[in-house]
Order: structure tokens, then C-alpha cells, then sequence
């Protein structure tokens, strides 16, 4: 008599289908990581810019260098206030844009030492260091208009900046935090623990 085999047939595993890639969100391409998206850089139009890797001493240095040299360039030409003034414009905006997001207070501070001391070589005063200065005070009070609207701009882009900056940072808060229903007491691990009578 012969007796059933007690044997269990090893069957032949069978290898998976591959995992397919997880599809891209809505308005990103496969492929795009977060080159865009670094973490000192404020959403909107400030993701085109540059990166601001700049300190508050460095963009400060970087725009006082820039208006001594426009100033030196302007007084060699033909000494206008006005083409000085546009591009203390341009350097204000500069400065705000590229100072790093734990310094920008310090741009529309190092703005107005940036624009006194490019006036510098605009001023022709005769009499040595005290006619200099003279001179200098008198250009800065009659081209204030330039000096305040520079340092405004500054001050806005610095401050748009910064609410772009916590809006981010409390956006990404919110998505790291869990949202979890409110639990009824009918649910509660203690409710489940005590015995139905």
C-alpha cells in the first residue's frame, strides 16, 4: 500500500510587477526637483532673482562700492544728480533684493551711507576738508528726494521680503503638523477599556 507523499510542493516565486514612480503634482514635470525653491528664497517673484547669500555687511559694502564708483564715473562726465540719483535707485533695489533673509533690516540702513559717500567726488568744494564737506551737505539737501526714495524702496522691498519670508515659513509649519479629526468620547481608548454591562 503505498502512503501519500507528506511533502508540500514548493511552489516557484513569482517576482513583482516593478513598482511604478509616483506621479507629479498638478503643474510639475517629472524630473523637477526643488532647484527653484531654496531656503532663502521667497516665493513669487523673488524665485527668478538670484540667490540672496549676500550679508547686511557685504551688500552694504557691495552698494557703497558701486555708488563711489558711479559717483567717480558721473564727475568725470559731466556731474548730473539726476543720472546719480537713478542709480541709487537701481543700487537700492539691488541691495534689498540680495541681502540674505536674516538681515534685511540692515538695507535700507546701509542705503543712505551708500549714497553719501558716492556723492563724495560730486562735490567741487574749494578750501580743503571743510569746503568738502559743505559742499556735500549742500548736495545732500538738494537732491533729498533721490536719498529718501531710494531708502523708501529699499525699506519696501525689504519689508515685502520678510512677509513673503514668515507667510512661507507658517505655510510649511501647517504641512508638517497632522490634521487629526476630533475623537468623541465613544471613541476614546478609555471608553473601549471599560467593560458593557
Amino acid at each position: 500500500m503505498e502512503q501519500p507523499s507528506t511533502r508540500i510542493p514548493q511552489r516557484k516565486v513569482r517576482r513583482g510587477s516593478p513598482v511604478p514612480r509616483p506621479a507629479a503634482p498638478v503643474g510639475q514635470r517629472r524630473g523637477d526637483d526643488d532647484r527653484g525653491t531654496r531656503p532663502g528664497r521667497a516665493p513669487g517673484a523673488f524665485t527668478r532673482l538670484p540667490a540672496a547669500r549676500l550679508t547686511g555687511l557685504g551688500s552694504g559694502l557691495l552698494t557703497t562700492l558701486s555708488m563711489l564708483t558711479i559717483g567717480a564715473l558721473d564727475s568725470l562726465v559731466g556731474c548730473s544728480p539726476r543720472v546719480y540719483g537713478v542709480f541709487f535707485l537701481l543700487a537700492s533695489a539691488a541691495c534689498a533684493l540680495w541681502v540674505r533673509p536674516a538681515e534685511l533690516m540692515t538695507a535700507p540702513v546701509s542705503v543712505p551711507i551708500a549714497y553719501a559717500v558716492g556723492a563724495v567726488p560730486l562735490c567741487d568744494g574749494t578750501g580743503g576738508w571743510l569746503g568738502r564737506l559743505m559742499s556735500l551737505v549742500t548736495l545732500l539737501s538738494l537732491n533729498a528726494g533721490w536719498l529718501y526714495s531710494g531708502t523708501l524702496l529699499a525699506a519696501l522691498i525689504a519689508l515685502v521680503r520678510r512677509i513673503a519670508l514668515i507667510t512661507r515659513r507658517r505655510r510649511e509649519r501647517r504641512r508638517q503638523q497632522p490634521s487629526r479629526p476630533p475623537r468623541s468620547p465613544r471613541c476614546s481608548g478609555d471608553a473601549r477599556g471599560r467593560p458593557r454591562r
